[in-house]
Protein backbone atom coordinates (compact mmCIF):
# COMPACT_ATOMS: atom_id res chain seq x y z
CA UNK A 1 0.00 0.00 0.00
CA UNK A 2 2.63 2.03 0.90
CA UNK A 3 4.34 2.26 -2.84
CA UNK A 4 0.84 2.69 -4.36
CA UNK A 5 0.55 6.35 -2.28
CA UNK A 6 3.72 7.39 -3.16
CA UNK A 7 2.66 6.67 -6.69
CA UNK A 8 0.41 9.91 -6.79
CA UNK A 9 3.92 12.43 -6.55
CA UNK A 10 4.99 10.62 -8.99
CA UNK A 11 2.65 10.50 -11.55
CA UNK A 12 1.40 14.27 -10.83
CA UNK A 13 5.05 15.21 -12.20
CA UNK A 14 4.66 13.35 -15.08
CA UNK A 15 1.42 14.00 -16.67
CA UNK A 16 0.73 17.57 -16.39
CA UNK A 17 -1.22 17.45 -19.51
CA UNK A 18 -4.41 20.07 -18.02
CA UNK A 19 -4.15 23.68 -17.43
CA UNK A 20 -4.67 23.78 -13.59
CA UNK A 21 -8.08 25.70 -14.08
CA UNK A 22 -9.42 22.04 -15.07
CA UNK A 23 -7.49 20.58 -11.74
CA UNK A 24 -10.50 18.56 -9.80
CA UNK A 25 -9.68 16.15 -6.97
CA UNK A 26 -7.14 14.00 -7.07
CA UNK A 27 -7.82 10.64 -5.49
CA UNK A 28 -4.90 8.36 -5.49
CA UNK A 29 -4.39 4.74 -6.96
CA UNK A 30 -6.06 2.22 -4.48
CA UNK A 31 -6.03 -1.51 -5.22
CA UNK A 32 -9.43 -3.14 -4.77
CA UNK A 33 -11.59 -5.75 -5.64
CA UNK A 34 -12.62 -5.84 -9.52
CA UNK A 35 -15.69 -4.18 -10.06
CA UNK A 36 -18.68 -6.39 -9.39
CA UNK A 37 -20.62 -5.47 -12.81
CA UNK A 38 -17.63 -7.24 -14.44
CA UNK A 39 -18.56 -10.82 -14.31
CA UNK A 40 -16.00 -12.15 -16.66
CA UNK A 41 -12.17 -10.90 -15.57
CA UNK A 42 -10.14 -13.94 -14.69
CA UNK A 43 -9.85 -15.53 -11.28
CA UNK A 44 -7.17 -13.94 -9.41
CA UNK A 45 -6.79 -10.58 -11.67
CA UNK A 46 -5.38 -7.73 -9.51
CA UNK A 47 -7.75 -4.29 -9.96
CA UNK A 48 -6.80 -0.69 -9.42
CA UNK A 49 -8.87 2.47 -9.37
CA UNK A 50 -8.74 6.27 -8.70
CA UNK A 51 -9.30 9.86 -10.21
CA UNK A 52 -6.45 11.81 -12.11
CA UNK A 53 -5.54 15.35 -11.22
CA UNK A 54 -7.54 16.41 -14.51
CA UNK A 55 -11.09 15.09 -12.93
CA UNK A 56 -11.21 11.87 -15.23
CA UNK A 57 -12.27 8.41 -13.29
CA UNK A 58 -10.26 5.41 -14.30
CA UNK A 59 -9.83 1.41 -14.02
CA UNK A 60 -6.83 -0.78 -14.33
CA UNK A 61 -6.39 -4.60 -14.50
CA UNK A 62 -4.33 -7.08 -14.29
CA UNK A 63 -4.23 -10.83 -14.62
CA UNK A 64 -2.51 -13.04 -12.92
CA UNK A 65 -1.06 -14.92 -16.18
CA UNK A 66 -0.15 -11.39 -17.23
CA UNK A 67 1.94 -11.73 -20.79
CA UNK A 68 3.41 -8.37 -19.98
CA UNK A 69 1.41 -6.44 -22.33
CA UNK A 70 -0.92 -3.00 -21.65
CA UNK A 71 -3.84 -2.05 -23.37
CA UNK A 72 -4.77 1.86 -23.13
CA UNK A 73 -8.07 2.29 -23.92
CA UNK A 74 -10.34 5.66 -25.79
CA UNK A 75 -13.99 4.41 -25.67
CA UNK A 76 -16.62 5.58 -27.85
CA UNK A 77 -19.48 7.41 -27.26
CA UNK A 78 -19.32 10.11 -26.09
CA UNK A 79 -21.02 10.43 -22.75
CA UNK A 80 -22.56 14.01 -22.46
CA UNK A 81 -22.43 16.67 -19.72
CA UNK A 82 -19.72 18.48 -18.29
CA UNK A 83 -18.44 15.84 -14.79
CA UNK A 84 -16.77 13.03 -15.70
CA UNK A 85 -19.19 9.50 -15.06
CA UNK A 86 -17.33 7.02 -12.53
CA UNK A 87 -19.72 4.41 -14.50
CA UNK A 88 -18.68 4.97 -17.67
CA UNK A 89 -15.12 3.25 -17.06
CA UNK A 90 -16.93 0.17 -14.99
CA UNK A 91 -18.75 -0.14 -18.93
CA UNK A 92 -15.66 -0.66 -20.98
CA UNK A 93 -14.15 -2.53 -18.58
CA UNK A 94 -16.82 -5.13 -18.44
CA UNK A 95 -17.09 -4.56 -22.91
CA UNK A 96 -13.33 -4.73 -23.29
CA UNK A 97 -12.90 -7.73 -20.97
CA UNK A 98 -11.44 -9.71 -23.64
CA UNK A 99 -7.59 -8.00 -23.35
CA UNK A 100 -7.87 -9.04 -19.66
CA UNK A 101 -8.99 -12.33 -20.78
CA UNK A 102 -5.98 -12.68 -23.14
CA UNK A 103 -3.42 -12.11 -20.70
CA UNK A 104 -3.53 -8.09 -20.94
CA UNK A 105 -3.56 -5.58 -18.70
CA UNK A 106 -6.11 -2.92 -19.76
CA UNK A 107 -6.19 0.55 -18.68
CA UNK A 108 -9.55 2.52 -19.34
CA UNK A 109 -11.07 6.09 -18.60
CA UNK A 110 -14.14 8.30 -18.00
CA UNK A 111 -12.70 11.12 -19.88
CA UNK A 112 -12.57 14.06 -17.65
CA UNK A 113 -15.81 15.47 -19.42
CA UNK A 114 -18.65 14.67 -21.51
CA UNK A 115 -18.91 15.80 -24.98
CA UNK A 116 -17.37 16.37 -28.62
CA UNK A 117 -14.09 16.92 -28.05
CA UNK A 118 -11.96 14.37 -29.31
CA UNK A 119 -8.57 16.64 -28.02
CA UNK A 120 -9.40 16.54 -24.84
CA UNK A 121 -10.10 13.00 -24.51
CA UNK A 122 -6.94 12.04 -26.32
CA UNK A 123 -5.09 14.18 -23.35
CA UNK A 124 -7.21 11.89 -21.01
CA UNK A 125 -6.20 8.74 -22.10
CA UNK A 126 -2.50 9.69 -22.50
CA UNK A 127 -2.45 11.09 -18.64
CA UNK A 128 -3.98 7.33 -17.96
CA UNK A 129 -0.93 5.62 -19.23
CA UNK A 130 1.98 6.64 -16.86
CA UNK A 131 -0.45 5.84 -14.14
CA UNK A 132 -1.34 2.31 -15.45
CA UNK A 133 2.36 1.52 -16.33
CA UNK A 134 3.43 2.16 -12.85
CA UNK A 135 0.39 -0.03 -11.51
CA UNK A 136 0.80 -2.85 -13.33
CA UNK A 137 4.60 -3.31 -13.10
CA UNK A 138 7.91 -2.85 -16.20
CA UNK A 139 5.53 -3.30 -19.39
CA UNK A 140 6.65 -5.43 -23.00
CA UNK A 141 4.41 -3.53 -25.26
CA UNK A 142 1.78 -0.81 -25.08
CA UNK A 143 -1.28 -1.06 -27.59
CA UNK A 144 -3.44 1.87 -27.82
CA UNK A 145 -7.06 0.96 -28.77
CA UNK A 146 -9.84 2.93 -30.21
CA UNK A 147 -13.34 1.70 -30.38
CA UNK A 148 -16.34 3.92 -32.22
CA UNK A 149 -15.69 7.47 -31.56
CA UNK A 150 -13.05 6.49 -29.43
CA UNK A 151 -10.98 5.26 -32.56
CA UNK A 152 -10.74 9.07 -33.41
CA UNK A 153 -9.54 9.99 -29.64
CA UNK A 154 -6.67 7.11 -30.29
CA UNK A 155 -6.14 8.63 -34.03
CA UNK A 156 -5.23 11.94 -32.46
CA UNK A 157 -3.84 10.76 -29.14
CA UNK A 158 -1.55 8.53 -31.21
CA UNK A 159 -0.25 11.46 -33.75
CA UNK A 160 3.27 12.39 -33.98
CA UNK A 161 3.12 15.51 -32.11
CA UNK A 162 -0.18 13.80 -30.34
CA UNK A 163 -0.90 13.71 -26.41
CA UNK A 164 0.78 10.51 -26.36
CA UNK A 165 4.26 11.89 -27.66
CA UNK A 166 4.33 13.88 -24.31
CA UNK A 167 3.89 10.72 -21.59
CA UNK A 168 6.35 7.45 -20.73
CA UNK A 169 6.08 4.80 -21.42
CA UNK A 170 5.70 5.32 -25.24
CA UNK A 171 3.08 3.15 -27.45
CA UNK A 172 4.26 0.64 -29.96
CA UNK A 173 1.03 -0.03 -31.82
CA UNK A 174 -2.80 1.75 -32.73
CA UNK A 175 -5.71 -0.92 -32.81
CA UNK A 176 -8.72 0.76 -34.23
CA UNK A 177 -12.16 -1.43 -33.83
CA UNK A 178 -15.47 -0.17 -35.42
CA UNK A 179 -14.27 3.85 -35.55
CA UNK A 180 -15.53 7.56 -36.50
CA UNK A 181 -12.22 8.12 -38.40
CA UNK A 182 -13.25 10.44 -41.30
CA UNK A 183 -13.33 13.59 -38.59
CA UNK A 184 -16.47 15.47 -37.35
CA UNK A 185 -16.87 17.90 -40.49
CA UNK A 186 -17.54 14.67 -42.91
CA UNK A 187 -18.77 12.05 -40.03
CA UNK A 188 -21.48 13.99 -38.67
CA UNK A 189 -22.73 15.24 -42.28
CA UNK A 190 -25.36 12.36 -43.02
CA UNK A 191 -26.76 13.37 -39.05
CA UNK A 192 -27.77 16.89 -40.69
CA UNK A 193 -29.38 15.48 -43.47
CA UNK A 194 -31.06 13.11 -40.96
CA UNK A 195 -32.82 16.21 -39.43
CA UNK A 196 -33.71 17.99 -42.22
CA UNK A 197 -34.93 14.66 -44.44
CA UNK A 198 -36.89 14.27 -40.81
CA UNK A 199 -38.40 17.36 -40.34
CA UNK A 200 -39.66 17.44 -44.07
CA UNK A 201 -41.52 14.29 -43.59
CA UNK A 202 -42.07 14.27 -40.27
CA UNK A 203 -42.57 17.60 -39.10
CA UNK A 204 -42.89 16.91 -35.60
CA UNK A 205 -39.25 17.59 -34.49
CA UNK A 206 -39.76 20.77 -33.71
CA UNK A 207 -43.40 20.24 -34.02
CA UNK A 208 -45.52 23.57 -35.05
CA UNK A 209 -46.52 24.52 -31.71
CA UNK A 210 -42.77 24.65 -30.57
CA UNK A 211 -39.83 27.24 -31.19
CA UNK A 212 -38.99 27.14 -34.79
CA UNK A 213 -34.93 26.66 -34.73
CA UNK A 214 -32.10 26.06 -37.35
CA UNK A 215 -31.84 22.30 -36.97
CA UNK A 216 -27.98 22.02 -37.46
CA UNK A 217 -27.83 23.10 -33.74
CA UNK A 218 -29.76 20.36 -32.36
CA UNK A 219 -32.37 22.39 -30.04
CA UNK A 220 -33.35 25.33 -30.09
CA UNK A 221 -31.10 26.59 -27.08
CA UNK A 222 -28.12 25.37 -25.18
CA UNK A 223 -30.37 24.94 -21.87
CA UNK A 224 -33.33 23.32 -23.71
CA UNK A 225 -34.05 20.05 -22.47
CA UNK A 226 -35.32 16.92 -24.78
CA UNK A 227 -35.71 13.53 -23.03
CA UNK A 228 -35.11 9.72 -24.62
CA UNK A 229 -38.46 9.29 -23.88
CA UNK A 230 -39.49 12.63 -25.52
CA UNK A 231 -37.50 11.37 -28.78
CA UNK A 232 -38.76 8.15 -28.82
CA UNK A 233 -42.42 9.23 -29.14
CA UNK A 234 -41.56 11.33 -31.72
CA UNK A 235 -39.79 8.56 -34.04
CA UNK A 236 -43.01 6.08 -32.81
CA UNK A 237 -45.62 8.81 -34.13
CA UNK A 238 -43.88 9.32 -37.14
CA UNK A 239 -42.82 5.67 -38.18
CA UNK A 240 -44.29 3.54 -35.77
CA UNK A 241 -41.26 1.57 -34.35
CA UNK A 242 -42.60 0.42 -31.16
CA UNK A 243 -45.56 -1.90 -33.23
CA UNK A 244 -44.90 -4.61 -35.85
CA UNK A 245 -45.14 -3.53 -39.01
CA UNK A 246 -48.37 -5.13 -39.82
CA UNK A 247 -49.65 -2.53 -37.50
CA UNK A 248 -48.25 0.41 -38.77
CA UNK A 249 -50.34 3.16 -41.04
CA UNK A 250 -49.34 3.21 -44.28
CA UNK A 251 -48.72 6.95 -44.12
CA UNK A 252 -45.83 5.39 -41.19
CA UNK A 253 -45.09 2.97 -43.82
CA UNK A 254 -43.90 5.51 -46.28
CA UNK A 255 -42.18 7.36 -43.91
CA UNK A 256 -39.67 4.63 -42.67
CA UNK A 257 -39.40 3.94 -46.36
CA UNK A 258 -38.12 7.33 -47.23
CA UNK A 259 -35.98 7.56 -44.16
CA UNK A 260 -34.17 4.44 -44.56
CA UNK A 261 -33.77 5.07 -48.25
CA UNK A 262 -32.94 8.41 -48.59
CA UNK A 263 -30.36 8.70 -45.18
CA UNK A 264 -28.77 5.01 -46.43
CA UNK A 265 -29.22 4.02 -42.63
CA UNK A 266 -31.20 0.28 -40.92
CA UNK A 267 -34.42 1.34 -39.69
CA UNK A 268 -32.95 -0.07 -36.13
CA UNK A 269 -30.21 2.63 -35.86
CA UNK A 270 -32.35 5.81 -37.02
CA UNK A 271 -33.67 6.47 -33.35
CA UNK A 272 -29.66 6.38 -32.37
CA UNK A 273 -28.67 8.76 -35.04
CA UNK A 274 -31.62 11.14 -33.88
CA UNK A 275 -30.65 11.59 -30.59
CA UNK A 276 -27.02 11.97 -31.74
CA UNK A 277 -28.42 14.60 -34.23
CA UNK A 278 -30.43 16.26 -31.15
CA UNK A 279 -27.71 16.36 -28.23
CA UNK A 280 -24.52 16.46 -29.83
CA UNK A 281 -25.39 18.72 -32.58
CA UNK A 282 -26.51 20.86 -29.25
CA UNK A 283 -23.54 19.80 -27.61
CA UNK A 284 -20.95 20.84 -30.55
CA UNK A 285 -22.81 24.17 -31.41
CA UNK A 286 -23.29 25.82 -27.90
CA UNK A 287 -20.17 24.09 -25.69
CA UNK A 288 -17.56 23.91 -28.65
CA UNK A 289 -18.59 26.03 -31.19
CA UNK A 290 -19.86 29.13 -29.48
CA UNK A 291 -23.26 28.99 -31.27
CA UNK A 292 -21.77 29.01 -34.83
CA UNK A 293 -22.50 26.07 -37.23
CA UNK A 294 -20.53 23.65 -38.89
CA UNK A 295 -23.40 21.80 -40.92
CA UNK A 296 -24.19 22.96 -44.16
CA UNK A 297 -26.47 21.40 -46.74
CA UNK A 298 -27.40 23.76 -49.80
CA UNK A 299 -26.15 21.74 -52.44
CA UNK A 300 -27.06 18.37 -51.81
CA UNK A 301 -29.68 16.78 -53.65
CA UNK A 302 -31.73 14.01 -51.64
CA UNK A 303 -32.62 10.59 -53.68
CA UNK A 304 -34.56 7.56 -52.86
CA UNK A 305 -38.13 8.68 -52.23
CA UNK A 306 -41.07 8.27 -53.84
CA UNK A 307 -40.93 11.83 -55.40
CA UNK A 308 -37.65 13.54 -54.98
CA UNK A 309 -38.53 16.61 -56.35
CA UNK A 310 -40.98 17.23 -53.51
CA UNK A 311 -38.71 16.77 -51.12
CA UNK A 312 -36.24 18.48 -51.84
CA UNK A 313 -38.70 21.34 -51.96
CA UNK A 314 -39.24 20.90 -48.21
CA UNK A 315 -36.25 20.08 -46.77
CA UNK A 316 -34.04 23.32 -45.08
CA UNK A 317 -31.27 24.21 -45.99
CA UNK A 318 -28.20 25.83 -44.12
CA UNK A 319 -24.78 27.50 -45.17
CA UNK A 320 -21.72 26.07 -42.36
CA UNK A 321 -19.60 28.85 -41.09
CA UNK A 322 -16.59 28.49 -42.18
CA UNK A 323 -15.02 29.40 -39.12
CA UNK A 324 -16.78 26.86 -37.38
CA UNK A 325 -16.25 24.12 -39.86
CA UNK A 326 -12.31 24.63 -39.29
CA UNK A 327 -12.37 25.05 -35.43
CA UNK A 328 -14.84 21.73 -35.22
CA UNK A 329 -11.91 20.33 -37.98
CA UNK A 330 -8.88 21.15 -35.55
CA UNK A 331 -10.00 18.93 -32.37
CA UNK A 332 -12.15 16.33 -34.29
CA UNK A 333 -10.19 15.84 -37.72
CA UNK A 334 -7.66 13.16 -37.20
CA UNK A 335 -4.24 13.54 -39.23
CA UNK A 336 -3.20 10.57 -39.98
CA UNK A 337 0.63 11.26 -39.01
CA UNK A 338 1.23 8.27 -36.92
CA UNK A 339 4.74 6.56 -37.49
CA UNK A 340 3.39 3.42 -35.70
CA UNK A 341 1.91 0.03 -36.83
CA UNK A 342 -2.07 0.44 -37.18
CA UNK A 343 -4.40 -2.17 -37.57
CA UNK A 344 -8.13 -1.06 -37.90
CA UNK A 345 -11.27 -3.45 -37.85
CA UNK A 346 -14.56 -2.61 -38.57
CA UNK A 347 -18.14 -4.27 -39.89
CA UNK A 348 -19.20 -4.28 -43.32
CA UNK A 349 -22.75 -3.51 -42.44
CA UNK A 350 -21.67 -1.14 -39.59
CA UNK A 351 -25.05 0.65 -38.89
CA UNK A 352 -23.47 3.59 -36.50
CA UNK A 353 -19.93 4.21 -38.38
CA UNK A 354 -20.38 3.32 -41.89
CA UNK A 355 -17.17 1.27 -43.59
CA UNK A 356 -17.35 3.76 -46.19
CA UNK A 357 -15.54 6.30 -43.62
CA UNK A 358 -12.42 3.56 -43.75
CA UNK A 359 -12.14 4.81 -47.38
CA UNK A 360 -11.63 8.62 -46.24
CA UNK A 361 -9.78 7.55 -43.87
CA UNK A 362 -7.45 5.17 -45.39
CA UNK A 363 -6.95 8.65 -47.91
CA UNK A 364 -6.29 10.55 -44.81
CA UNK A 365 -3.37 7.91 -43.78
CA UNK A 366 -1.99 8.14 -47.00
CA UNK A 367 -2.12 11.73 -47.43
CA UNK A 368 0.33 12.01 -44.17
CA UNK A 369 2.47 9.58 -45.60
CA UNK A 370 1.93 6.56 -43.85
CA UNK A 371 -0.03 3.78 -46.03
CA UNK A 372 2.93 1.86 -45.42
CA UNK A 373 1.94 1.85 -41.58
CA UNK A 374 -1.84 0.80 -41.81
CA UNK A 375 -3.74 -2.95 -42.50
CA UNK A 376 -7.52 -2.45 -42.55
CA UNK A 377 -9.48 -5.32 -41.60
CA UNK A 378 -13.41 -5.62 -42.59
CA UNK A 379 -15.54 -8.70 -41.00
CA UNK A 380 -18.99 -9.77 -42.15
CA UNK A 381 -20.72 -7.89 -39.38
CA UNK A 382 -23.47 -5.84 -39.14
CA UNK A 383 -22.82 -5.04 -35.26
CA UNK A 384 -20.67 -1.85 -33.94
CA UNK A 385 -20.45 -1.82 -30.77
CA UNK A 386 -19.00 -5.38 -30.50
CA UNK A 387 -17.64 -8.06 -33.17
CA UNK A 388 -16.76 -10.91 -31.91
CA UNK A 389 -13.69 -12.36 -29.35
CA UNK A 390 -12.06 -14.33 -31.35
CA UNK A 391 -11.64 -11.49 -34.18
CA UNK A 392 -10.14 -9.02 -31.67
CA UNK A 393 -7.61 -11.64 -30.20
CA UNK A 394 -6.53 -12.08 -34.12
CA UNK A 395 -6.02 -8.71 -34.64
CA UNK A 396 -4.41 -8.27 -31.71
CA UNK A 397 -1.90 -10.97 -32.12
CA UNK A 398 -1.04 -9.96 -35.73
CA UNK A 399 -0.57 -6.30 -34.60
CA UNK A 400 1.85 -7.62 -31.83
CA UNK A 401 3.65 -10.04 -34.70
CA UNK A 402 3.82 -7.04 -36.65
CA UNK A 403 5.91 -4.91 -33.84
CA UNK A 404 7.75 -7.73 -33.01
CA UNK A 405 8.84 -8.95 -36.52
CA UNK A 406 8.26 -5.31 -38.49
CA UNK A 407 6.44 -7.98 -41.09
CA UNK A 408 3.24 -5.94 -42.29
CA UNK A 409 0.24 -8.71 -41.98
CA UNK A 410 -2.14 -9.03 -45.23
CA UNK A 411 -5.86 -9.10 -44.32
CA UNK A 412 -5.23 -13.10 -45.60
CA UNK A 413 -2.70 -13.47 -42.75
CA UNK A 414 -5.20 -12.16 -39.95
CA UNK A 415 -8.35 -14.41 -41.29
CA UNK A 416 -5.89 -17.65 -41.20
CA UNK A 417 -4.87 -16.63 -37.30
CA UNK A 418 -8.65 -16.10 -36.93
CA UNK A 419 -9.55 -19.76 -37.72
CA UNK A 420 -5.95 -20.96 -36.17
CA UNK A 421 -6.61 -19.80 -32.66
CA UNK A 422 -7.56 -21.85 -29.45
CA UNK A 423 -11.05 -23.48 -30.06
CA UNK A 424 -12.03 -21.26 -26.83
CA UNK A 425 -12.18 -18.52 -28.84
CA UNK A 426 -14.69 -20.50 -31.11
CA UNK A 427 -13.23 -19.44 -34.07
CA UNK A 428 -15.18 -21.77 -36.51
CA UNK A 429 -18.14 -20.16 -35.70
CA UNK A 430 -16.85 -15.86 -34.88
CA UNK A 431 -14.14 -15.59 -37.86
CA UNK A 432 -15.65 -13.49 -40.29
CA UNK A 433 -12.72 -11.60 -41.87
CA UNK A 434 -13.32 -10.49 -45.84
CA UNK A 435 -10.05 -10.62 -46.47
CA UNK A 436 -11.11 -9.33 -50.41
CA UNK A 437 -12.83 -6.27 -49.36
CA UNK A 438 -12.29 -2.50 -49.89
CA UNK A 439 -14.77 0.09 -48.98
CA UNK A 440 -16.45 3.02 -51.50
CA UNK A 441 -16.13 6.37 -50.65
CA UNK A 442 -18.04 8.23 -48.31
CA UNK A 443 -19.29 10.20 -51.48
CA UNK A 444 -21.37 7.15 -52.31
CA UNK A 445 -23.00 7.37 -49.15
CA UNK A 446 -23.39 10.37 -48.15
CA UNK A 447 -24.25 13.17 -50.67
CA UNK A 448 -21.02 15.37 -50.71
CA UNK A 449 -20.65 19.09 -49.80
Amino acid sequence: MKSTLKLSSILIKSCLLVSTSLTLSFAEPLQQPCPTEVKNLPEGTLCWSGKDEAGAYYWVAKPKNWNGNLVLHSHGGPALGKLPKAARAIEDFERWSIWVRSGNALAVTSYRQGGVALISAAEDTARLLPIASKLVGKTKKVILHGQSWGGGVAARAAEVDGPLSKVEPKIDAVLLTSGVLAGGTKSYDFRLDLRVVWQAVCENHPRANEIQYPLWQGLASKDTKMSKEDLKERVNECLGLNMPEANRSAKQKENLKTIVNVIKIPEKSIQGHLDWATHHFQDIVFNRLQGRNPFGNETVKYVGSSNDEELNKKVLRYKADPTAVADFGKDTNPTGNIALPILTIRGINDPIAFVELANTWEETVAKAGHSGNMVQLYTNDKEHSYLSDAQYVAAMNALLAWVDTGKKPTPNDVEKQCKALDPKWDPSHECRIVPEFNPSPLSTRVPAR
